[in-house]
């Protein structure tokens, strides 16, 4: 019978290898709806309103989650990403919480064939993990703009910008600072428009 300790030795090293070779879990990470009240009264209540799809200023959006440690030093996580493209996730999550608001009496996507009322275009300046010595921070910067359809003609326009630390230095503790920043912002984005 041969000796068990001639197999626990290449069983071992077998071992060892194939769990050096495994690379890190991907971390998926998402934004949260906000929960937003229904307005009861509002002048929008029998029009329709078109959500696009936000563009980005200055660095092209994706499923990457990007950082940065000064205005030249950025780059995105190896192992930690959205669930989907963030415009996409953005678009979605507006739609959301404006649908949930009650202000209009449907709120679309750009894709949609149906005739809109109103059209709200956004562009995004910053959205980014910003690390800056021991300080930590979700980065978000959106300009709304609100459109009459039926004129072209510009409603109004703002600005919206948001600091929020994070709880922890790394990928979770961006995405939980930024559901935070989504929560504000989609507040402060109702109130606007009413």
């Amino acid at each position: 019978m041969p000796s068990l300790s001639k197999y626990i030795a290449p069983l071992a090293l077998v071992m060892a290898l194939v769990g050096c070779t495994q690379a890190p879990t991907m971390k998926i990470y998402s934004l949260e709806v906000p929960k937003i009240a229904a307005t009861t009264t509002s002048p929008y209540k029998n029009k329709v309103l078109k959500v696009t799809f936000p563009y980005s200023i200055r660095e092209q959006m994706s499923e990457k989650m990007n950082f940065s440690y000064s205005d030249s030093d950025y780059g995105t996580y190896l192992n930690s990403e959205w669930s989907n493209n963030m415009s996409k996730l953005l678009q979605g999550t507006l739609i959301d919480m404006l649908s949930n608001s009650k202000l209009f009496k449907a709120v679309l996507a750009d894709t949609s064939t149906l005739k809109e009322n109103y059209r709200l275009e956004s562009n995004i300046f910053t959205f980014e993990h910003r690390v800056r010595d021991k300080e930590s921070y979700a980065d978000v910067s959106m300009q709304f703009t609100l459109i009459d359809a039926d004129t072209g003609k510009l409603v109004k326009s703002k600005r919206f910008s948001y600091t929020e630390p994070t709880p922890s230095v790394d990928a979770e503790g961006y995405a939980k600072a930024t559901n935070i920043v989504i929560q504000r912002l989609g507040k402060d984005l109702i109130e606007w428009i009413k």
